[in-house]
């Protein structure tokens, strides 16, 4: 029942919960991906900014950013792109819909700022490349 944070189960930590998330996203953008090199650009355009480029955003995101997330690389960075693109899903794209549709990206949103505010830590690429 000890309640101080010990180093390496932090450091432990943040490595089980940037490969595990970083995995389950990486599940989303990789049919995405698949689909954009196949050419379906086919997508909402949430933010104004057209279809096509909101696609090709969110596989950089959902894909790319998944798998830098997973190694640790620019975290932070990655977390925030994938926070916002979350943010996006959750309050743009699903507004109307009920809280069951919403409830997953705000999971995701949750452990990306999570993310975001406390990095990679000790086993990623960002500790030792710093």
């Amino acid at each position: 029942m000890n309640t101080q944070l010990r180093p390496g189960t932090l450091n432990f930590s943040l490595l089980f919960l940037r490969v595990s998330i970083g995995g389950m996203m990486l599940t989303h953008g990789y049919g995405k991906f698949l689909r954009l090199m196949e050419g379906n650009l086919k997508f909402t355009d949430p933010i104004g900014i057209g279809s096509e480029l909101s696609f090709v955003l969110v596989v950089l995101a959902e894909f790319f950013a998944a798998i830098a997330l997973i190694f640790g690389f620019w975290t932070r960075i990655n977390a925030f792109l994938l926070s916002f693109t979350m943010f996006v899903a959750a309050f743009v794209r699903h507004a109307d819909d009920p809280f069951s549709k919403q409830e997953k990206p705000l999971m995701f949103l949750a452990v990306f700022l999570a993310l975001m505010f406390m990095g990679g830590g000790k086993h990623s690429i960002d500790d030792k490349i710093n």
